[in-house]
């Protein structure tokens, strides 16, 4: 899904004010959220079994996902993730849900996008998805605390509570957030659907919620299993961590950090790693043919 088609579901200021209005004025009436057996707040909010950490976050190797194939390749990591959590594959851009979509250099790093950008950085495909930002803006505006941060700072989705304001969408500054503005599961693939993951129903935000129960299992998320090595997992604040490691040895931005929300989603800029084990997952040395076949 390309930028434009995703801004276009995007809420007006005055339409999002109208729709509040509306909500107010019908008590903000409760929607149910999901059909899997109910997780209760609490449990999504300190229920962890996985790796002890103070900040998760993810950093995305932009050079590395090109050299695999990048758009085509970047669209499996992307099916993986939509097809584990169930998310609905709508082809109406202003219905659809996106989890992970990509966008052009321009559009995911406006505030820093040069006039002049040199074609290599310009023609990558970015991945972008929810930031799991230090300060998120859209916790602060819930009026119904669907939408938490974790203390390991994971921000969290309580469908259950969601009450279809919208607020969240309007706060978040990166655009990953998605309503469902119909009932969401005819979209879901039978065939493919995971039993152990709850669908969504109208009316409920939705977002990428870093794979929280992989990660309570000592996991790491789908878009790293299924990423060949160009996602890095870890604790920013854990110097020792991989994703620390890696981020020390290559240039790395982020999205608007001039907002002040403390984005912890990076991303890197190096080929380097394209002969090395950390590449491959420690199996041997990736060589240039396999590129070329996909790395098969």
């Amino acid at each position: 899904m390309t930028a434009q088609q995703h801004s276009e579901r995007s809420l007006t200021r005055r339409n999002f004010v109208k729709a509040g209005a509306i909500a107010c004025a019908s008590g903000l009436f409760a929607l149910n959220g999901c059909t899997l057996e109910e997780v209760k707040h609490s449990q999504l909010e300190s229920d962890f079994k996985g790796i002890e950490s103070k900040q998760y976050g993810l950093a995305i190797n932009v050079s590395m996902l090109d050299a695999l194939g990048g758009q085509e390749f970047i669209d499996t990591i992307i099916a993986a993730c939509h097809s584990y959590h169930n998310v609905p594959q709508i082809d109406d851009p202003k219905h659809s849900i996106d989890w992970i979509w990509t966008q052009s250099y321009e559009e995911a790093f406006s505030d820093i996008a040069s006039t002049y950008v040199d074609e290599k950085t310009a023609s990558y495909a970015y991945p972008v998805m929810c930031n799991h930002c230090t300060d998120p803006q859209c916790v602060r505006v819930c009026p119904t605390q669907t939408t938490f941060k974790r203390p390991d700072g994971i921000v969290m989705m309580d469908y259950h509570r969601c009450i279809g304001c919208r607020f969240c969408m309007s706060a978040c500054p990166y655009g990953a957030r998605n309503l469902n503005f119909m009932d969401p599961r005819p979209y879901v693939d039978k065939a493919t659907m995971n039993p152990g993951y709850p669908t969504r129903s109208k009316g409920v935000v939705e977002k990428c919620t870093l794979c929280y129960e992989l990660i309570d299992q000592g996991s790491v998320p789908v878009c790293v299993q299924a990423a060949y090595g160009c996602i890095t997992f870890g604790d920013l604040t854990d110097e020792n961590s991989e994703i620390r490691q890696v981020l020390a040895q290559a240039f790395s931005i982020r999205r608007r950090v001039e907002l002040g929300t403390g984005p912890n989603v990076y991303y890197i800029f190096d080929d380097s790693a394209l002969y090395t084990n950390a590449f491959t997952g420690g199996e041997g040395t990736l060589f240039e043919e396999d590129l070329l076949e996909g790395g098969e």
